[in-house]
């Protein structure tokens, strides 16, 4: 199989970002891709190859048939000891390189969670009845207000990727397998919340603020559109690509053994947020003003943050972040790699609503 500058690894969500920007006239004729899923179904128009992970099967055949590939992007988490070293290193052993030929590079989409060191919880994925669904909400609710306690008792800081992290989560145990190969290079881009697309974060509000008390210690969100996730993928291999501008150099220096976060810049407040969607009442395309004289109500999570203000003494929203407690400052990334996101703020869209009145 012909050889390809980055192979997807499981052509999900983010792919229908990524693709649609590589197959754009500013990329496609610099960078040539192939994608996998479980089914081999097409994604973007683009049809993909058949491939599943099984790290229990130690069958390397379904590795072996991936073409060959200068970037490898995993976008399924790897969890625990041994799955990413099975993945890189089998991949390693079935397409041997030539001596010039620089190691096979790995980007692993990771999770900012592992820098939620406070209040953290196991979760039961098995988690299938409205039940046992709801047993997780609360248990999440009762983690949520044991970490919002304990970061009381600290002084506030901006959380960045050189924070400590909870180096026992599964997947961070994963992650730095992956950074510290000495048979492949590894680097990890942590996403924070995503969004855009299929993604609405107002599709979150029936599981996230269930109840009063579960919204009483929801604090910070942080997010990250899917094009600006694509727009990091490409930028990272085009970087390391242009040999006029010290490619290799870059990636020794920015991508190899690195972990990186990713965020729009924003940190949000969920209170502010369910108080901007208390009222969701428009349709699409609805002008300004339309609708008038209808009788609107608020939603009945606006109406409990309204108390919890009451009763927590809070003023006015946004709250402050030395308030909310937990706060990332993804700053470096942007900065290093020449980028600035171009889907940030989330939320009620004032914007569009002002430029209405305007016309």
């Amino acid at each position: 199989m012909e050889g390809v500058d980055l192979l997807i690894l499981g052509a999900g969500w983010t792919a229908t970002f990524l693709i649609p920007l590589l197959q754009s006239p500013s990329h496609s004729d610099r960078l040539t891709f192939a994608a996998t899923t479980t089914n081999g179904r097409p994604v973007c128009g683009v049809d993909t190859i058949p491939f599943r992970f099984d790290p229990s099967l130690k069958d390397p055949s379904a590795i072996a048939s991936l073409p060959r590939a200068r970037y490898i992007l995993i976008t399924f988490p790897l969890t625990g000891e041994g799955q990413s070293k099975w993945l890189t290193e089998t991949y390693e052993a079935t397409h041997p390189r030539s001596q010039s030929q620089n190691k096979y590079r790995f980007i692993q989409f990771g999770s900012t969670g592992v820098w939620q060191t406070e209040g953290r919880r196991k979760r039961h994925l098995t988690a299938s009845t409205p039940e046992e669904k709801q047993a997780e909400r609360e248990a999440q609710a009762k983690a949520e207000a044991e970490a919002a306690a304990l970061r009381k008792t600290k002084p506030f800081e901006f959380t960045t990727r050189h924070s400590p992290y909870l180096t026992s989560d599964p997947r961070a145990v994963a992650e730095d397998e992956l950074r510290k190969s000495e048979v492949v290079d590894g680097m990890v881009l942590s996403l924070s919340g995503l969004w855009g697309g299929s993604r609405d974060p107002k599709n979150w509000v029936g599981r996230v603020a269930f109840s009063k008390e579960a919204m009483r210690h929801k604090t910070s969100l942080h997010m990250i559109h899917g094009l600006d996730i694509a727009r990091a993928v490409v930028k990272i291999l085009e970087a390391c690509e242009d040999e006029e501008k010290g490619g290799n150099k870059k990636w020794e220096e920015s991508g190899r053994g690195q972990r990186w976060m990713l965020t729009d810049g924003f940190v949000y407040d969920w209170w502010s947020l369910l108080m901007g969607w208390a009222a969701d009442e428009k349709e699409e395309g609805e002008e300004e003003g339309e609708g008038e004289g209808k009788e609107v109500q608020p939603s009945e999570q606006a109406k409990w943050v309204m108390e919890l203000m009451e009763e927590e003494g809070v003023q006015a929203l946004p709250r402050s972040m030395e308030l909310m407690g937990r706060a990332y400052d993804s700053r470096e990334f942007w900065r290093t790699w020449g980028l600035v996101p171009v889907k940030a703020r989330i939320g009620p869209m004032l914007l569009r609503s002002s430029a209405s009145k305007m016309r």
